[in-house]
């Protein structure tokens, strides 16, 4: 269940702080009043008389009013009492600046911060604060390079310095609101995020996360941010052990695995990004269109080599460059003239350069309705050492031509350097998305196409990792199978090796023989195939290790070998991974990853999107595997995973896929359980 949602509109947008501390508080003050924030500043000091010109109190009995936000720049144990007094005054919030809480091992003294808080908002600990550079109010304890704008998108970080690192790009992106999350001890950055989302004045968020307090409610907020037609930007760290490791000792964030933190943020929306660049980069483009309609790029250049290499690079990219109509080809052609070969991206030359009526018609005719995004690749010159004023003439004709045609558009630089600041942040206040880079670029494009969820999703609930786990053996796994509707081999178990010469008169060969009680029965050399009846007891003799046997009729030749894999996962539920299977499943490695619950649509999407999909498909004449059958057997090992909570992970690798039609068979099978949990009990 979600915790319920926090009003922090008071601590954002703040018409009074009150700020504790030396030489950290007289930053806050110093950074307000550079920004021109007009509401009232008190400074609380026991011995000093002003700070940064400004009067200071003695405590806060003395003060004017109730102030709306607070920054705590004392140390982490009088912190505590300081806290108390504010939420029992009613402030609006606070800002923990001081660490040494629970990211350092003290749980003890952060629970008590937040007993202290009670249900007052409070950041951190271990917190940089909030920038809002919509109003002026600057609850930040340092520099930074950002500024006053009316609109913009909102910067949201576990890392503080990350936080300050992206408040000093100099790509034009319009950052209303900067605002960390330390500790997340009381208020989480979904909390956070809802409600700077909800401020009319953002267009878009960038995250980066180091981990997610609770997942439901996250997705949640994301589709509540969906509603308003507003987009997410996440970069999710902690995919590796050293990051994972950081993340722990610096946020005391729980980190997710890779696969599955993806999967997550994709079900619920939010776009992925892997870098900085390419998340500032697809903000720009949120910031100004929002989500793109499609894939349909055009691009204009004065040089082959820049047509040549946007080429090359986007085809890395889901991108499409569509056909000119014939219409325009004709009008482009009488603006160029003969020398001039149409095409998409186009090579305008310089015949036209510095010609604006000529650009216009020009750009134009590379847009419209069947255009997603209209790209001009321009790099401005030096402006220390050189003039740009011959350059205006083409951003104008691309302006004017956007204006006709009511095209998307945007200026994209080959080399980041390629568009300056000055650049990129005129452009944007006039409404131009300016890219930096051909890379980050394309990518962000990329990104940007990516549709907005259409209904709201939700995780199922999430339980701690099972203390202890039990193997079911194979034998028992597939009679668990068979009874939720999955196919298996024709098969008997057998206790002794004796006893198989019997049970096989029931079995016709070629059959397969396996040994019980291990996970990896092939490493532990407990299969062997293609065996006749008379070679299975010898066959049995010779593994000593297994605790059983299971002798099975082979299946024949399937079309693919699939591998399915549910577990239980401490963050996100229970993830679902898909993939091409067998024995070289680890060295495919072509799987994707998905977090339930998921749809047959989601199923078949994510097999289909394997590298090796057109296996299922019909490759180079071959028959087409059983998809519809193999889409319904992972929905049934779903259903298993919803009323079984004692499963805590199955796998079959592989499942044999036979040709439409002929349906599937499970040949392996792994199932282990939390014995802790009763195969009826509900999930805690």
């Amino acid at each position: 269940m979600t915790a319920p949602s926090r009003d922090l509109s008071r601590l954002f947008r703040p018409r009074s702080i009150v700020v504790f501390g030396g030489s950290w508080a007289e930053n806050v003050i110093g950074q307000s009043l550079k920004s021109g924030f007009d509401g009232d500043i008190w400074p609380v000091h026991p011995k000093r008389d002003e700070i940064a010109g400004i009067p200071c109190f003695r405590s806060l009995d003395e003060l004017p009013g109730i102030p709306d936000a607070a920054f705590l720049g004392i140390n982490r144990h009088a912190v505590i009492e300081v806290t108390a007094q504010l939420a029992a005054m009613g402030c609006g919030g606070a800002v923990c600046f001081a660490s040494g809480f629970a990211e350092s091992g003290d749980t003890d003294l952060q629970e008590a911060l937040v007993t202290a808080a009670g249900d007052m908002p409070l950041l951190g600990p271990n917190c940089y604060g909030v920038l809002n550079y919509l109003d002026g109010a600057m609850l930040w304890p340092d520099q930074h390079g950002g500024r006053a704008v009316d609109s913009g998108i909102a910067i949201i970080s576990q890392s503080s310095n990350i936080a300050i690192n992206i408040s000093m790009q100099a790509r034009g992106l319009p950052i209303a609101y900067t605002a960390c999350v330390g500790n997340q001890a009381q208020t989480s950055l979904t909390d956070m995020a809802r409600t700077l989302l909800a401020d009319d004045r953002v267009t878009a968020a960038g995250f980066y996360i180091e981990g997610i307090t609770d997942p439901a409610d996250f997705a949640m907020m994301v589709s509540e941010a969906a509603s308003r037609g507003k987009s997410i930007v996440a970069i999710k760290a902690g995919k590796t052990d050293a990051s994972r490791e950081a993340a722990s000792s610096h946020t005391a964030a729980l980190a997710g695995d890779a696969a599955a933190s993806s999967a997550f943020l994709r079900q619920c929306g939010v776009i992925e990004a892997d870098s900085i660049e390419d998340m500032l980069e697809t903000l720009k483009i949120l910031n100004l269109h929002g989500r793109l309609n499609g894939n349909n790029i055009t691009a204009m250049c004065c040089s082959g080599g820049e047509a040549g290499l946007i080429a090359d690079l986007a085809d890395r990219h889901d991108l499409i460059w569509p056909a000119i109509p014939a219409a325009n080809q004709q009008a482009l052609t009488d603006t160029l003239g003969p020398l001039v070969a149409i095409a998409n991206p186009l090579d305008y030359h310089t015949f036209i350069w510095g010609d604006e009526d000529k650009m216009t018609d020009t750009f134009a005719g590379m847009m419209g309705p069947w255009v997603d995004l209209s790209v001009l690749v321009i790099d401005f010159p030096r402006a220390d050492r050189c003039s740009d004023a011959a350059w205006q003439p083409a951003v104008n004709a691309m302006k004017r031509a956007a204006a006709q045609t009511g095209t998307r558009i945007a200026l994209l630089g080959s080399i980041a350097e390629g568009i300056s600041d000055e650049w990129a942040t005129q452009l944007a206040d006039d409404g131009i998305v300016a890219l930096c880079g051909f890379s980050h670029g394309l990518r962000a494009i990329e990104a940007a196409t990516t549709p907005m969820s259409e209904a709201s999703w939700q995780p199922v609930q999430a339980r701690p990792s099972a203390s202890t786990r039990h193997l079911i053996d194979e034998a028992d796994a597939k009679a668990m199978l068979e009874d939720a509707g999955i196919s298996v081999p024709k098969g008997r178990r057998a206790d002794q090796a004796e006893a198989l010469a019997v049970f096989a008169e029931a079995l016709t060969p070629p059959l397969a023989l396996k040994g019980l009680g291990h996970a990896h029965k092939s490493e532990a050399g407990l299969v062997k195939l293609g065996l006749g009846r008379d070679q299975l007891v010898s066959a049995a003799k010779a593994m000593v290790d297994a605790d059983g046997f299971l002798v099975e009729e082979m299946v024949s030749k399937p079309i693919a070998e699939i591998l399915i894999g549910l577990r239980r996962d401490p963050v996100y539920g229970t993830t679902m991974t898909l993939g091409m299977g067998g024995v070289t499943a680890e060295l495919l490695c072509d799987v994707a990853t998905l977090v339930l619950p998921v749809s047959a649509n989601q199923i078949r999407d994510a097999l289909l999107g394997l590298r090796l999909a057109p296996m299922l498909t019909g490759y180079r004449g071959q028959d087409q595997a059983d998809i519809d059958a193999l889409v319904a057997t992972v929905e049934h090992l779903a259903q298993m995973m919803d009323t079984r909570p004692d499963i805590d992970e199955i796998e079959i690798n592989p499942l044999m896929a036979g040709a439409a039609g002929a349906g599937v068979t499970a040949v392996d099978a792994v199932i282990w359980t939390d014995p802790d949990i009763a195969p009826e009990e509900s999930p805690k």
